[in-house]
């Protein structure tokens, strides 16, 4: 196609998704009560709304301004619309693409997807299984004698960020098994990262999760260490796949490979007919006659 062509399709296909993305969340405005109700459910409520709390025991969640409870709806519509209407995007996204990917290309992808969305997910809920621990936690450091008043938009975010850090932090395997797959890195590389990774994993599961204890780092630190070293496994698994099929398949392109200088018998040589006489050669019965110093029509 023209470039004219392609913008056109990426135009269509775009407004598609919008499309879809738009009604879902129309749809999702008629139950964003029960979507707030279920994100903020992991925060323990005071009863009856009360303020008379002993420290970090409950917690009031409350609106702290007059647009608040339209922008958390409209915030929490469109998040939800996104969520379901990912089918009808996503497919709308890999149409426009796929037509320019080889039959290889479109085949990791398939695989990237399938091993993807299942990781996520798995992540996310995770991270929702722990969110009322980690919340519990946070507000066990308020004093006796105080109260806690959350705003709902912050509560929606702090969920919401912490699906999304342990979903995408549950990818990191696949990234590593894609890397191997293209010829990135062996296998046998990967396992000797392995006390850095560790180490990173864990100080990227006390930064990541907002609780002081060490059971949200925990939480998200063990599975990511197991599967790392699934990743690892596997890779050196291929790599000897490769290497049954290649055996050079390690090789740098550019390292040179051992040479067998061993010369080879030749054939029985071929002879080579004489070239024609020229005509001023023909009749003298001279073959190494020479017409203006050469002996051939140069």
């Amino acid at each position: 196609m023209p470039l004219a062509e392609h913008l056109r399709e990426l135009r269509n296909r775009l407004a598609k998704g919008m499309l879809a993305i738009a009604i879902v969340s129309i749809a999702a405005a008629y139950y964003s009560e029960e979507l707030m109700k279920f994100l903020a459910s992991p925060v323990p409520r005071c009863p009856d709304g009360g303020l008379e709390s002993k420290g970090g025991e409950c917690a009031v969640v409350a609106y702290t301004d007059l647009l608040s409870p339209f922008t958390t709806t409209v915030k929490v519509s469109v998040m939800a619309g996104i969520i379901i209407a990912s089918p009808v995007w996503l497919y709308q996204l890999w149409a426009f693409i796929a037509p320019g990917l080889h039959k290889s290309e479109r085949r990791y992808t398939y695989a990237f997807v399938s091993a993807a969305v299942p990781l996520f997910a798995g992540g996310a809920l995770l991270a929702y299984t722990i969110l009322p621990i980690s919340v519990r936690v946070l507000l066990g450091i308020t004093p006796d004698g105080s109260a806690n008043i959350l705003p709902m938009d912050k509560i929606l975010d702090f969920t919401v960020r912490m699906i999304l850090i342990f979903g995408a932090a549950f990818e990191l395997p696949l990234i590593l098994i894609m890397m191997n797959l293209t010829g990135m890195v062996t296998g046998r590389r990967m396992a000797g990262w392995w006390r850095g990774v560790v180490m990173g994993v864990f100080i990227f599961g006390a930064v990541a999760t907002p609780t002081t204890d060490p059971f949200g780092m925990m939480a998200l630190a063990g599975p990511i260490v197991v599967l790392y070293f699934i990743a690892v496994a596997f890779s050196i698994l291929n790599d000897k796949r490769r290497a049954r099929k290649n055996p050079d398949a390690e090789l740098d392109d550019d390292e040179a490979s051992d040479l067998d200088l061993t010369p080879e018998p030749i054939d029985q040589v071929e002879g080579v007919r004489p070239p024609r006489a020229l005509p001023e050669q023909a009749g003298s019965g001279r073959s190494d006659q020479r017409v203006n110093g050469f002996d051939d029509v140069t």
